[in-house]
């Protein structure tokens, strides 16, 4: 009776075994690890509006061909997210036995999201999961910024400033801005991009562009600080960026004779000696200003002093110009050049120079007639009577 009842409990057993195995039916029972999901970085961090990108590795450590459906789970709202492998997307892998395939994740951080930890979980069917933490350093903003690194220029007022800034839109739509400069009377503010002027520009969502904003200053403009805002906008969004130009001073040199009279008389042969004002015109110090002159050939034209060390604003400083002409020079006009140069400004002067027949040539053509009338009138007395 007892063998009976050990016989009895002992198929009970097998029964029961039989029935648990039976309801899996065909499928295998895995350990934990032999499929997983690997990535080095489960952790990172991102502005809004910025990428992320994950290289995960699923790795297959049993002796069968795994397959399972790839999905991503969250509770974050307004992320994209896109799984691929081999350059296409991707909703399903399968791996061979103790073999690996690698897939990539690209999560897009929204534009208006706030500052926090985020999560994400990856899952391989029912044989992996991987856990991302996502932290988005700052509360995401949803508009418009115009920016540059250097927003101050320093020059002078006869040149230009010319800055570089930064348009980016940070809305989720394509954005036409109108570009538009309030600067001071008389500036000319232009605004470029790819090198050509332009009025607006066109961002895409989440994108920036270069503006070239060229700023001249008005003639005679005094030294000192200026303000030049700069507008980006369209009915839906816009940026501001305040500019700032420091125009230091002018150069500015002029050069003319004491009379202002740029013609004179000069003998063939003859010296003539002029006198030359240089006038610093701007409002910065002129220094090593020197004198040269380009003349006719066979002229020599010298300068005394050649070289001024300094002249002050306002001021001015006396030259002596010695030409000499050529004693071969026909008579007529002749121009000759002078300039007065220093390292940033140049002035010129150019003078019309007569040249006139020389007197001695004229006494000695006067001598010669005299001879000749005195020979003709002594060979009238002499033979007039015969």
């Amino acid at each position: 009776m007892q063998k009976c009842r050990r016989a009895a409990l002992w198929l009970m057993v097998c029964i029961g075994f039989w029935a648990a195995t039976a309801g899996t039916g065909a499928n295998t029972a895995y350990a934990a690890g032999e499929v997983e999901l690997y990535t080095p970085y489960t952790q990172l961090s991102a502005p809004p509006g910025e990428s992320l990108s994950y290289s995960i590795e699923v790795i297959n450590r049993t002796n069968t061909t795994q397959k399972a459906e790839l999905a991503v789970r969250t509770s974050a709202t307004g992320w994209e997210y896109q799984l691929t492998a081999g350059g296409r997307s991707i909703r399903e892998l399968a791996v061979k036995p103790n073999d690996s395939q690698t897939i990539n994740l690209q999560l897009d951080v929204p534009l208006n999201v706030d500052k926090g930890d985020y999560r994400f979980d990856i899952a391989a069917g029912n044989l992996a999961s991987l856990q991302l933490v996502v932290n988005v350093s700052e509360k995401g903003t949803y508009n418009s910024e115009l920016t540059s690194d250097q927003p101050n220029m320093q020059g002078f007022s006869d040149s230009s400033f010319n800055y570089s800034a930064q348009l980016r839109n940070r809305t989720a739509e394509q954005q036409t801005y109108s570009l538009q400069a309030d600067a001071g009377a008389g500036w000319d503010v232009r605004f470029k991009s790819g090198g050509n002027n332009v009025t607006s520009v066109t961002v895409e969502p989440n994108a920036s562009q270069t503006v070239t904003i060229e700023a001249t200053p008005p003639v005679n403009i005094e030294a000192g600080t200026y303000k030049i805002p700069v507008r980006a906008s369209n009915q839906s969004t816009s940026a501001e960026l305040e500019l700032e130009a420091v125009v230091s001073g002018t150069y500015g040199i002029s050069l003319s004779t004491a009379n202002e009279v740029l013609s004179a008389d000069i003998t063939a042969g003859g010296e003539r000696k002029l006198d030359l004002l240089v006038k610093n015109t701007g409002t910065i110090v002129l220094e090593d200003v020197s004198l040269n002159s380009q003349s006719p050939t066979g002229w020599e034209v010298t300068f005394e002093p050649k070289t001024i060390r300094s002249i002050e604003p306002g001021k001015t400083t006396q030259v002596q110009a010695t030409l000499k002409a050529d004693k071969r020079s026909l008579a007529g006009d002749y121009v000759v050049s002078m300039t007065a140069s220093s390292a940033q400004k140049s002035s010129n002067a150019s003078l019309r120079m007569s040249v006139k027949s020389s007197v001695l040539w004229g006494w000695i053509g006067i001598l010669i007639i005299l001879a000749v009338a005195a020979g003709l009138y002594g060979l009238f007395r002499k033979y007039g009577r015969r």
